[in-house]
């Protein structure tokens, strides 16, 4: 894993986040979208079905959530599984590999911060129809995209040897896709003894294409931000480990 030296100071300065960060993204006020998050076999669960921005209706999008500490030697592990319903199209580029830009066509997404205020870096996971993944730790300093600030990116570009996985099955009668998913939470310097009690930031996508409409895209997501970008980090909702 690449991770250069100005994003790896951002990392570790996200727990330090000003306590108006909240309101930078417009729209303050209104209360975001919560989720406990247990230990597996048991799960959580957020379900979705509104566009952005608009907020008109959006194809049902749900993902479940659960944490292990006992599948791997490395790292504890989130595992979330997207489903998505009502899919038409499955579209995806086939000529796409691993990290490749997978977001211009038909995706899920999960964007992951541990903390409580809305962060300047996180992760950024999508997954296709095809099963190729994209992983990528964001540096947004304005936390909401603004023109003339810096958007930066370090790829994860090993996630299979970091044992960050993905399982996607089609059902095209369904009209559904869904991908199980497993992210390494040592890349967010967990404490050792215990995920109980800490608490996240994250936020859920999908976006949605067809070989006839694309490149125009629908996006839906699970807190909804005030306009067509989903980088806008205090829509995030809040997320607590039980």
């Amino acid at each position: 894993m690449l991770l250069n030296s100005l994003l790896l100071c951002a990392l570790g300065a996200a727990m330090t986040v000003s306590a108006d960060a909240e309101n930078l993204g417009g729209g303050h006020g209104h209360k975001r979208p919560s989720v406990t998050v247990p230990e597996c076999p048991r799960k959580g669960k957020v379900v979705f079905d509104k566009s952005v921005p608009e907020g008109s209706k959006f194809p049902k999008t749900q993902v479940d959530l659960c944490y292990s500490t006992k599948t791997s030697k490395i790292s504890p592990m989130l595992h979330l599984t997207f489903t998505a319903y009502d899919e038409k199209h499955f579209h995806f580029n086939p000529t796409q590999g691993t990290n490749d830009d997978i977001w211009e066509y038909s995706v899920m997404e999960a964007f992951i911060q541990r903390g409580h205020e809305a962060p300047q870096t996180y992760l950024e996971f999508e997954v296709n129809p095809n099963n190729v993944t994209y992983q990528a730790f964001i540096y947004n300093p304005s936390r909401v995209r603004a023109p003339n600030t810096p958007l930066d990116h370090a790829f994860i570009s090993d996630p299979f040897g970091n044992e960050m996985f993905a399982e996607t099955t089609l059902n095209r009668r369904a009209k559904t896709w869904t991908s199980k998913v497993q992210i390494p939470l040592a890349l967010f310097n967990v404490p050792e003894r215990g995920l109980r009690g800490t608490r996240w930031r994250m936020n859920f996508f999908r976006t949605i294409t067809s070989p006839e409409t694309f490149p125009d895209q629908k996006l839906g997501a699970w807190s909804p931000p005030d306009q067509a970008n989903f980088h806008i980090s205090p829509f995030f909702g809040h997320v607590i480990f039980v």
